[in-house]
């Protein structure tokens, strides 16, 4: 037996999303990593072995300007160009790539991690080293680091360790949760297997195993969706296991899922109810798809409270938006619907303090292991939030260990330098501001080719019938005076309108009631209708105005909508609809488009100063610089100048690269651009020295959002500017940055 010993700044366990992202982030700051997969491909639930989609904040549309950034904003980019068709196995190249593209991480593939050697009082544990057998190569290897991370889903490291967890159902008593029940138990969500099937083009038969259930003995034909044109996770309901140990009897809970699936198949093919003659099945999953086991104890365990009150932590690192989703633990066979979910009304904040082990001190987890309750975890489990999860807790591991310090330690200390680098590297954090004394431009005026100043949207392209109340998401900098609006009305009538505040930058709904205005309207076509609204906020936000339902009454649409402006319709939930106490009234409609529209006033909200600090993504406003139109400006730019020189390592920027619109992995729903519209594919960094300018970097068919330019040497400028040629649309800038330090990630 051939035995290893391997050394490292940090190791990572655990090949899923949240482990990829961890390993990465903590690379890109300057950390030696090495990650330890026990499967042969990465990307654990959402690789070609489990297939299940990539959810995340966007919650499949529900949360609005809510997609990832960091890391797993770069995987869906991406996989989106590389992979438009949603194949599984490109999405495992697509993951495997970017951790490939690292010269920091040394992956191990078929490394099951098996020993845990830890030392130290029940309180003050510390893991010395992990050892796993590496399968086909016959290798034994032991990792040593100062800093390890339980990325491995079911947390056998932390539990190995002696980390403190909890599995089940915490009773209400523990946090006072709606959703927790009177009495605690050890139910947990149960495990899936999925399936695919395709058109043979012929008619193929199917002969069952012996095993297949006959699936007409349950209540699953009554009270599940069964369909040929579903596929893959579309069945996320074959589920079971929630009653077992999903662990101890994984292989009990394989064979049953085996038997539904087979079973599920034949009821397709050989009932006499469905067109199915010409299918066939191309692929079944052999491996369970788990939710949920062991969630450890951190400093603070996030509960139903915080997720549903969006509450701002002062360590908050990542965020997630998708719905409290929990499912019944009899799964498949439970009488019950097979889920319920609770939508917070946007994208909530997670702290870091539930990404580390209380009592192991130097032990870090991300993904569904997290330090969060049950109910919780029903909202944090879902993958894109377990890669974010795992960015932040790499970054901290990276920061952590390079300080020496503990993560208790550097959350207490040091939680200004940690959000200097999750906003630096463009880490999926809320409301956390870019202030880097590092980032020059800070000290710098910024200029601009030009800038888009009014907040229009006048070619009409077909008409939205006002039959229920529409929503308008429109930014307002600094003041929204009169909103007019392009309507046809088939007889006389009134139009009422009624103007919100929203209650938190990242939430796009109505909160408190301003005013309402009702104005006359005439029989006609094509008639602007001018409401006066007359609302100066003290700062820059958004405004959401309900326009009423009008019966005979069209708003025109323009098919582009302004950046920063949403369209949404109202809705009423139907009687048989059950867990009312989350229904979201307000959906997206006409998806970057708009109701024809005008804003009297000049905005602000697209000035040259929202590239410059602030924050990196829609949060109260686009938070955007944008350009005129390239038939105004055909070579936009956007320039950052000072008074005098200063030195410079490294140009970064921050891109916009449509996070409205919702990506998913293997395409539940298929987005159709495989660039992102408002990205800059093509543009040019130069600098200003002794007053001449010499190109930095070019750039052609970019993808991607977050681009970090380096300076061969560090060199004393005058100014930066990103210069755009090109011919769609305007130009867009998230964030100019030029940093003093080089980038940790180069």
């Amino acid at each position: 037996m051939r035995t290893e010993n391997v050394s490292s700044d940090i190791v990572v366990v655990g090949g899923g999303l949240a482990g990829v992202c961890a390993a990465i982030a903590a690379a890109r700051q300057g950390a030696s990593v090495s990650l330890v997969q026990n499967r042969p491909v990465l990307g654990g639930n959402s690789s070609s072995e489990i297939r299940v989609w990539v959810c995340g904040a966007t919650a499949h549309g529900t949360q609005l300007n809510a997609r990832e950034t960091g890391i797993m904003g770069e995987l869906f980019v991406e996989n989106q160009f590389t992979n438009p068709e949603g194949n599984p196995y490109y999405w495992d190249l697509t993951v495997l790539e970017a951790v490939r593209a690292e010269p920091g991480i040394t992956l191990f593939l078929n490394t099951d991690v098996r020993e845990v050697s830890a030392s130290g009082p029940e309180d003050d544990r510390r893991i010395e080293s992990v050892t796993g057998w590496m399968m086909g190569s016959e290798r034994l290897i032991t990792f040593t680091a100062p800093t390890f991370l339980d990325c491995s889903g079911d947390g056998l490291v932390g539990y190995l360790a002696g980390a403190r967890h909890v599995t089940g159902r915490e009773p209400y008593s523990a946090y006072q949760e709606s959703w927790a029940p009177e009495v605690p138990d050890d139910n947990t969500l149960g495990s899936t297997l999925l399936f695919y099937s395709k058109d043979a083009g012929r008619p193929v038969k199917f002969v069952p195993p012996s095993f297949a259930l006959d699936i007409t003995t349950t209540s699953i034909p009554e009270r599940r969706i069964i369909s040929t044109e579903k596929n893959g996770c579309a069945y996320w309901w074959i589920e079971w296991g929630g009653e077992l140990d999903v662990v101890d009897d994984n292989e009990r809970i394989r064979d049953e899922l085996q038997a539904a699936v087979y079973g599920i198949w034949d009821h397709i093919k050989n009932s006499g109810r469905y067109d199915a003659e010409n299918l066939t099945l191309e692929w079944i999953g052999a491996v369970p798809g788990k939710r949920e086991y062991r969630r450890f104890l951190g400093d603070h365990v996030l509960t139903q409270h915080e997720v549903l009150g969006m509450t701002e932590f002062a360590d908050r690192v990542a965020f997630g938006g998708w719905s409290i989703d929990l499912h019944p633990p009899g799964g498949m066979y439970a009488s019950e619907a097979g889920s319920k979910h609770w939508h917070p009304d946007g994208p909530y904040h997670v702290p870091m303090r539930c990404l580390y082990s209380q009592n192991v001190s130097n032990l870090w987890m991300a993904g569904r292991n997290i330090s969060a309750s049950h109910v919780a975890f029903g909202s944090t489990r879902v993958m894109a939030t377990c890669a974010v999860l795992g960015e932040a807790a790499g970054v901290g591991a990276a920061l952590a260990t390079r300080a020496g310090v503990t993560p208790r330690e550097l959350v207490a200390g040091r939680m200004e330098e940690v959000h200097r680098a999750l906003v630096r590297a463009d880490a999926s954090v809320l409301g956390v501001v870019h202030d880097d004394p590092a980032d020059r431009v800070l000290s710098a005026t910024l200029s601009a080719s030009s800038t888009l100043r009014q907040l229009v949207a006048d070619e009409p392209a077909g008409t939205h019938p006002l039959d229920a109340p529409l929503g308008l998401v429109l930014p307002v900098d600094p003041a929204l005076g009169t909103l007019s609006l392009l309507v046809d009305a088939d007889t006389d009538t009134e139009l009422t309108v009624r103007l919100h505040r929203t209650s938190r930058p990242q939430v796009y709904l109505p909160d408190e009631q301003l005013r309402s205005v009702t104005v006359p309207v005439g029989a006609g076509e094509k008639q602007w209708v001018a409401l006066d609204l007359d609302w100066r906020p003290e700062r820059p936000q958004n405004a959401f105005v309900v326009v009423e339902a009008a019966a005979g009454v069209r708003l025109h649409v323009d098919e582009h909508a302004p950046l920063g402006v949403l369209a949404l319709t109202y809705r009423e939930p139907a009687a048989d609809e059950r867990w009312t106490e989350q229904f979201r009234h307000w959906k997206q409609v006409l998806h970057r488009q708009s109701p024809c529209l005008r804003v009297s006033d000049d905005v602000d909200a697209y000035a040259p100063e929202k590239a410059r600090g602030g924050y990196a993504r829609p949060y109260g406003g686009p938070q955007t610089w944008v350009s005129q139109d390239r038939r105004l400006d055909p070579e936009p730019w956007l320039e950052a100048r000072w008074d005098q020189p200063v030195t410079i390592s490294s140009v970064e920027l921050v891109l916009d690269d449509s996070v409205d619109i919702d990506l998913i992995n293997l395409h539940h729903h298929r987005t159709e651009p495989e660039v992102m519209p408002d990205l800059l594919t093509d543009y040019r960094v130069e600098v200003e020295v002794e007053g001449a300018w010499t190109v930095l970097a070019e750039a052609t068919g970019n993808r991607r959002r977050h681009r970090v330019h380096p300076l061969t040497v560090p060199t004393d400028v005058t100014a930066v500017r990103v210069v755009a040629p090109g011919s769609r649309g305007a130009a867009h800038v998230v964030s100019l940055r030029a940093y003093a330090t080089p980038s940790p990630a180069i």
